[in-house]
């Protein structure tokens, strides 16, 4: 995990912490701590994990180009990464991606290619291309380098204000919370970890119950960053390190978007909302809570504002 930080360090931003006296008082914690990874480069944590991944490539393996599959914030963090190194970079987004991601990736200079909405049509189409044109596959979380890139979000925010108690982090692909779990309970074995997950979209939390993974069955979640199953190498880590795992309704991801927005002035996406919505609603033991310093992860700010700016027209 130093290594990757230590690739890291010139290429992403070090985000902020902030910190809100009303969720502490909501909370009843000793004290809450938000890392604002929606203000990261492309507006989410994946830059970390998609940076620590390409640059390590070696120059041979670049030639032909790399591809990704994303929902949007890893097309984005691909398209950049790929753009500074100098890397033809191609990207399959499901037809459903929300506008402002796709227009990001373009113009960050990657080759778009639409997919249907299905994890299974991404994965079908990206291998398609990588048997026509021998591109390098670089995944959004089930790679060791894109773990640990992601886990110098966990390594970066604890070295900002010291040990917690507790983190809660969302889970997707379980690439963000499987790195930053290492590199917590690396720096402190007593820091607990929860993942908190879309009901909606609950593979995780399922997997986790039965010790197996279960894929995700037709997602319909506004935290379209978590419509993923959890991965191959990331479940292992998950199952070893995280505490427990808690799931939130849609409603409860809108509530805490508004309170992100409303009281504490941060442009936050579903996805990035949801440890906020599991610490607000979930079902978690208040010993775990009560009096104890608590971090949140904000994996992202990148929302489409588009409607919102037309009605103001």
């Amino acid at each position: 995990m130093k290594k990757a930080y230590k690739i890291l360090f010139k290429a992403a931003n070090q985000t902020p912490v902030m910190k809100s006296r009303t969720l502490d008082v909501l909370t009843k914690s000793k004290r809450v701590f938000v890392k604002c990874e929606n203000f990261q480069r492309t507006g989410s944590f994946k830059f970390r994990g998609a940076w620590n991944c390409i640059s390590q490539i070696p120059f041979r393996e670049r030639e032909k180009g790399i591809i990704a599959h994303s929902s949007g914030n890893f097309a984005q963090a691909v398209a950049l990464v790929a753009n500074i190194l100098g890397i033809s970079a191609t990207v399959v987004m499901p037809k459903n991606a929300t506008t402002s991601k796709i227009e990001a990736t373009k113009g960050y200079g990657a080759k778009i290619l639409f997919s249907e909405s299905t994890i299974e049509d991404r994965a079908r189409l990206t291998q398609e291309q990588i048997d026509i044109y021998g591109y390098k596959l670089i995944h959004p979380f089930d790679d060791y380098n894109v773990i640990f890139g992601g886990g110098t979000t966990a390594l970066e925010f604890i070295n900002q204000i010291g040990t917690l108690d507790l983190l809660l982090a969302p889970i997707g692909g379980g690439g963000l919370i499987s790195g930053c779990s290492i590199a917590a309970k690396g720096l402190d074995p007593r820091i607990k970890i929860i993942g908190v997950e879309p009901k909606n979209a609950d593979d995780a939390y399922q997997s986790f119950k039965l010790g197996k993974r279960i894929p995700v069955v037709n997602p319909n979640t506004i935290a379209d960053g978590l419509r993923t199953s959890v991965g191959e190498k990331t479940f292992p880590i998950i199952q070893d390190l995280v505490s427990e795992i808690i799931t939130v309704t849609e409603q409860q991801i809108i509530d805490a978007m508004k309170f992100y927005w409303e009281r504490m002035k941060l442009i936050v996406e579903p996805s990035g909302a949801v440890p906020l919505a599991g610490l607000l609603y979930g079902d978690i033991n208040p010993s775990l809570i009560n009096n104890k310093k608590i971090g949140l992860i904000i994996s992202g700010g990148n929302i489409d504002l588009a409607d919102f700016f037309t009605t103001l027209q």
